[in-house]
């Protein structure tokens, strides 16, 4: 943004505001460098809400701690927005809900605990706040196709592979 003498805000993590009009040769220019990085533009408000809602998403998954109970205040209060409103653009901009990126996201998690972690599938699952072993298998099933125990040998199988070359 300094080499092309533009003004900017920065707002927080990984958030500028541009405040000077941009042309829109010089903003393809802009995303052609910053796409090399893996950063992206967005330019409408509801696509900006809709990236806090996922970023606050992944911090509540990833929190050391358990995550809390529930998500849809975790999310309004994070946001200071109602949820249904949160829910509504969600939904409209990413033609999911919030719901189905939290299961996502939690399978993600869950997949990194099993590669990772020595925790039982108990242990994952109350850390991760799944009702029981099965809720948490049928979802991580339901997402990956196939169960966490069979994921968990997978991941073993390679390991033992990747030892036997060495």
């Amino acid at each position: 943004m300094e080499k092309l003498n533009m003004q900017y805000e920065y707002i927080g993590f990984a958030e500028i505001e541009i405040d000077d009009a941009v042309s829109s040769s010089v903003l393809n220019d802009i995303n052609d460098t910053l796409s090399d990085y893996g950063i992206e533009i967005i330019e409408n408000q509801k696509s900006i809400l809709v990236q806090k809602i996922k970023d606050t998403i992944t911090e509540m998954v990833y929190l050391e701690d358990k995550p809390p109970v529930s998500n849809s205040n975790y999310i309004s209060d994070k946001l200071k927005q109602r949820y249904s409103y949160l829910a509504s653009v969600f939904s409209e901009v990413t033609y999911t809900s919030i719901e189905n990126f939290i299961i996502l996201q939690k399978t993600e998690r869950a997949k990194q605990l099993i590669g990772t972690n020595h925790l039982t599938f108990t242990e994952l699952a109350y850390m991760l706040n799944y009702s029981s072993v099965a809720h948490f298998s049928s979802q991580f099933k339901r997402v990956t196709g196939i169960t966490p125990s069979t994921f968990q040998r997978i991941l073993n199988k390679r390991l033992e592979n990747k030892q036997d070359v060495k």
